[in-house]
């Protein structure tokens, strides 16, 4: 059995439903390995919650999932509903947010964005994975699951139970479950081929009824015969077709039904949310009447707090007490909103004996305060963290704010890294020694920054501190994030499937990359999270090795072949690169390009040919500018751009006159373009290489080998990966401030 020096994922996650795929995302964005592992074969069919709350929009929108190709806007916005209710009695659910009241998005969908969102970003979901057993142990978790009888043991860091009201995990974990069991239910279904008036919560003597056609003419109707207890067998047609004949008098035998259930009015709620290596979020954690969609957005929201901190836990970057402050924060959420869904189901399922409490709770929401606060409750944008009262912001969520730069706080937050917004130049620095997790950020005061020195928000969009000075920002710094990386920390566990990096969600082409410097960075950018399309000219082979050992080592890649320096180069590469990102990640986006690709020529000048000469620069020059042309339709802001230029433009030989040409031009694309691009966040460098090894068979000669070597101030040769971690390091998020730049990477041979 493996131990903490060797595990399968640092974070496993049970179940696949939304919750779980959020959590996904979520960590992967942090950093974290994740494997997810499902008892189902496939996808439901079945559209249960269909209710998105302004919270939970707000969320979506931080991680760029509402807007984009494969959003939940694509290919056109759900529709929204200002009016929501409370236990049946109508309500207006508007409040001041990006995305006031609700939003009706068929579960169906939101598992499918957040799916493949979660795979985008490289977590893996392994389906048809039934588990049977799970045991803790002081430094990991072991899981054994069941797939077509066959059965297997992963070994986790963490283990996250995101698997419903019938949690496996938890009941394995032995997490207590205490609350009160259903006396009542709803029975429903999606019905094809029935007409029948829409309602919405008609009371009627027998029972509940509500019924609502969606445009593709189905129908979603729920009955609730009153006094009627819970069924202990499957729900089937026959019994909604019963219930909503002695309810409304009306026949829907003839219909087709899509799907059918009942959900009962239990409430429970895991005595913790984390015992150990085990966590629970969502329904895995409390059970609850899914009642206007609450049960799915309180799960949604938990995925989010967690999913952040238990990143940072994993790779070692969390201050003590983070992981903990999971439990102390969504727990207390928990328990508020069971308490208010308790009581909207008396309000809704009760019978003739609850008509005088509905309509004195009806009268008193006429009133501001209480259409505010049972609005609040049910939207999520009420939910504060601790009870600092030194300034009304700590805690609550920062609303989200257009920046003097134009930048929204919202898009700020896609990374899932902390941000320090700073309207008073003498906190600006305050976060050096964080930088590895929060990003600081420089602005005038606006909305809720007004009169504030500084604002340090969460990955997740809550306040961790606000004030008019620095006063306290070290301190919450050091309570929410951890320092400097390079301290010493506790030696974190080896994922065998895959390295992890900083790039993760992020895409990346590399031109010429099946040899040489090219094949070691896309391997480096793809070990470090990118999805990796490996460029080649002509040997189709060798970009299909290259794929290959990516994969194996768990990363993301695929090739693309085109030969430059012809006519329609770059129009063939891209048809073939879009076309092989739109199906892994369902958009064209393109992070990160480097052009690597080039032809020396090892002709004396005096033999250069003009075909010769056409040919470097067509390969070395032209290319490289019309690539970048053709990215940048791709490429969001905050890209990265980087040209491989050669030490040659600085270390003279006769033999290669117009290869050193070709490669000043290619430095020239640096220095205009990072200019030019600067507005956009993106950064445009050159790197250069000196003798580097690449395969040519004067690097067999140990006395050449000896030479080259002694022009180095190492007295080497450099090595592929030399030159791959200088790319890696420009193209990640700690050289956003480098631009323009020429790059020496050539062991120091131009010191001369």
């Amino acid at each position: 059995m493996a131990g903490a020096d060797a595990v399968d994922t640092h974070v496993l996650v049970v179940g696949a439903g939304p919750v779980g795929l959020m959590l996904a995302g979520e960590l992967r964005l942090g950093g974290a390995d994740v494997t997810v592992l499902e008892r189902l074969a496939a996808p439901t069919t079945e559209s249960r919650a269909s209710t998105l709350h302004a919270r939970t929009m707000e969320l979506l929108r931080q991680r760029g999932l509402l807007e984009g190709p494969g959003g939940f806007a694509d290919p056109e916005p759900p529709p929204n509903e200002p009016r929501g209710h409370f236990g049946g009695l109508p309500l207006d659910l508007t409040l001041p947010s990006s995305h006031p009241g609700q939003w009706k998005v068929p579960q169906t969908r939101t598992e499918e964005v957040l799916g493949a969102w979660a795979e985008r970003l490289g977590a893996r979901v392994l389906r048809g994975h039934e588990v049977l057993a799970l045991t803790q142990h002081p430094d990991h978790v072991t899981v054994v699951a069941e797939q077509h009888g066959h059965r297997r043991e992963f070994t986790a860091r963490y283990v996250v139970g995101c698997d419903g009201e019938q949690s496996a995990v938890r009941r394995l974990a032995g997490i207590a479950f205490p609350g009160d069991d259903a006396g009542r239910e709803l029975i429903r279904a999606d019905v094809d081929g029935i007409d029948i008036p829409n309602r919405r919560f008609q009371r009627l003597p027998n029972g509940l009824a509500i019924a609502a056609r969606r445009g593709d003419g189905v129908t979603r109707v729920m009955v609730h015969r009153f006094g009627t207890p819970p069924r202990t067998a499957q729900t089937r047609f026959a019994d909604i077709v019963a219930a909503w004949r002695d309810v409304t008098g009306e026949d829907i035998g003839h219909g087709t039904p899509l799907w059918v259930n009942s959900f009962g009015d239990a409430s429970r709620q895991a005595e913790c949310y984390r015992a150990g290596r085990v966590l629970l979020a969502g329904d895995a954690a409390h059970q609850q009447m899914p009642i206007g969609g609450q049960a799915l957005n309180l799960g949604l929201q938990d995925a989010v707090n967690l999913g952040w901190k238990l990143a940072a836990t994993v790779l070692g970057r969390a201050p003590a007490g983070l992981l903990d402050s999971y439990h102390d924060e969504r727990h207390a959420v928990g328990r508020r909103v069971l308490s208010a869904i308790r009581a909207q189901a008396r309000l809704l399922l009760g019978g003739p004996e609850v008509e005088s409490l509905r309509s004195v709770v009806g009268e008193l929401t006429a009133y501001e305060k209480v259409r505010t606060h049972l609005a609040g409750t049910i939207s999520g944008l009420d939910v504060r963290y601790g009870d600092d009262d030194r300034q009304p912001l700590i805690g609550s969520r920062l609303p989200e704010v257009r920046l003097d730069s134009g930048a929204t706080t919202a898009e700020l937050l896609r990374p899932a890294r902390g941000l320090l917004l700073v309207t008073d130049p003498v906190p600006a620095g305050a976060a050096g020694d964080w930088s590895a997790s929060v990003d600081t950020v420089v602005t005038r005061p606006a909305g809720p920054l007004d009169g504030l020195a500084a604002v340090l928000v969460r990955p997740d969009g809550y306040v961790a501190w606000a004030g008019p000075t620095a006063d306290g920002l070290h301190e919450a710094l050091g309570r929410w994030f951890a320092p400097d990386p390079r301290a010493p920390h506790t030696p974190q566990p080896t994922v065998r499937r895959r390295k992890m990096g900083n790039l993760a969600g992020k895409t990346a082409l590399v031109t010429g990359a099946s040899r040489g410097m090219g094949r070691a960075t896309a391997e480096r950018l793809a070990a470090d999270g990118a999805l990796v399309a490996v460029h080649y000219g002509s040997s189709a082979e060798a970009a299909a090795e290259v794929v290959a050992g990516i994969e194996k080592d768990g990363g993301r890649a695929f090739a693309v072949g085109a030969e430059l320096g012809t006519p329609g180069d770059v129009h063939e590469l891209f048809l073939a690169l879009e076309a092989g990102l739109k199906e892994r990640t369902g958009e064209t986006e393109l992070n990160i390009l480097v052009n690597n690709a080039g032809v020396m020529g090892g002709v004396k000048a005096e033999d250069t040919t003009p075909e010769e000469f056409d040919r470097i620069f067509a390969v070395n020059a032209k290319a490289p500018f019309f690539v970048i042309q053709r990215a940048l339709a791709d490429m969001p802001d905050g890209g990265r751009i980087v040209n491989i230029s050669s030490g040659l433009t600085r270390f003279a030989n006769p033999d290669e006159i117009a290869y050193a040409m070709s490669k000043g031009a290619v430095e020239q694309l640096a220095l205009h373009y990072a200019k030019l691009l600067g507005p956009r966040g993106i950064t445009v460098n050159s790197v250069a290489p000196g003798i580097t090894r690449n395969g040519n068979p004067l690097f067999d000669i140990p006395e050449a080998v000896a030479a080259m070597s002694a022009l180095s101030a190492f007295n080497r040769v450099g090595e592929p990966q030399d030159v791959a971690d200088v790319i890696a390091f420009l193209v990640s998020d700690d050289a956003r401030w480098v631009t323009g730049s020429f790059v020496d990477a050539s062991g120091g041979t131009l010191l001369g």
